[in-house]
C-alpha cells in the first residue's frame, strides 16, 4: 500500500474546496504512446499501437459530441486512415448504456485511431489534424481523450459545498474491466517506463489542467508546486 499526498485550496469565491493530486503532479510521467505503451487489454498489446484508444470514447455532453462533429468536418482523408468507412457507417455508435454515443469501434479500435503504417501517420487523426492545423487538440478531441491521464470528480456536502478532485486517471476509473489490464500507464510502480517526462506533469500537461480547473486556480496550483520543485533542486 502507498500512500497518496494531496493539496488543497480554499475556495471562497466559488465555494469550493480543491484538492490535487500531489504525488502525480509533481512526477515526471509523460505518454509514451508509441514508444512502449503497452495498451489497455488484458495482455501485452505495444505492437498494435493503440494506446488507449481500444475501447473508443464516451462522450459526456451533447456538447462534447457536437465539437467532435464540427472537427470531422475538418478531417481529410489523408490524415483519417478510416475516413470512408466512417462515410458509410457513421463515426458514432449511438447505443451507448449512458444514453449518449460514443465514438464507433472498427477493426478492434476506435475509428479516429490511425494504425501502423498508414501514410497520414498513425495515433488519433483528431489529435494529429489539430497539430497540423496548429491548433489545440484539446479543440478537436472528446473530453474524456484530451484529459486522460487526468481525471476530475466532484462531491457535495449536505450544505453544498463542492470538493473538486483532480488526481491521477486509476484503473478502477475504467469500471471492472479495468483491474484486469496488463498495465496501466500512471501507476509508477507498474509502469516506471512512463514516468520519464524532462518536467513534471502539472507543467507538460498545463493547457489540460487549465482548461479542467480554470486559468485563476492553475495559477495558484502551479506557485505552490513551483516552490516545491525549487525546494527538491536545492536538497539535490
Amino acid at each position: 500500500m502507498q500512500p497518496t499526498e494531496y493539496l488543497s485550496f480554499e475556495d471562497a469565491e466559488q465555494g469550493r474546496t480543491w484538492m490535487f493530486d500531489l504525488g502525480f503532479l509533481l512526477s515526471t510521467w509523460t505518454c509514451i504512446y508509441g514508444a512502449g505503451c503497452k495498451g489497455v487489454l488484458h495482455h501485452d498489446a505495444s505492437a498494435l499501437q493503440h494506446g488507449c484508444c481500444t475501447h473508443g470514447a464516451h462522450f459526456v455532453t451533447e456538447g462534447d459530441m457536437h465539437k467532435v462533429e464540427r472537427a470531422i468536418q475538418r478531417l481529410e482523408p489523408r490524415q483519417w486512415q478510416f475516413a470512408a468507412v466512417a462515410q458509410e457507417l457513421g463515426w458514432s455508435d449511438p447505443t451507448a448504456s449512458s444514453g449518449l454515443a460514443h465514438t464507433r469501434l472498427h477493426d478492434g479500435a476506435c475509428i479516429f485511431l490511425n494504425r501502423p503504417g498508414f501514410a497520414g501517420g498513425m495515433g488519433c487523426a483528431l489529435h494529429n489534424a489539430a497539430k497540423e492545423a496548429g491548433e489545440r487538440p484539446i479543440d478537436w478531441k472528446p473530453l474524456v481523450c484530451w484529459q486522460l491521464p487526468l481525471r476530475v470528480t466532484e462531491t457535495a456536502d449536505s450544505k453544498g459545498h463542492l470538493t473538486t478532485t483532480l488526481r491521477a486517471w486509476k484503473r478502477r476509473d475504467w469500471g471492472s474491466g479495468g483491474t484486469d489490464f496488463h498495465w496501466w500507464c500512471t501507476n509508477a510502480a507498474e509502469a516506471p517506463e512512463a514516468f520519464v517526462g524532462a518536467e513534471p506533469v502539472y507543467v507538460t500537461l498545463k493547457p489540460e489542467i487549465v482548461e479542467t480547473i480554470g486559468e485563476r486556480m492553475y495559477e495558484a496550483l502551479a506557485a505552490e508546486l513551483d516552490k516545491r520543485m525549487l525546494a527538491l533542486k536545492r536538497k539535490s
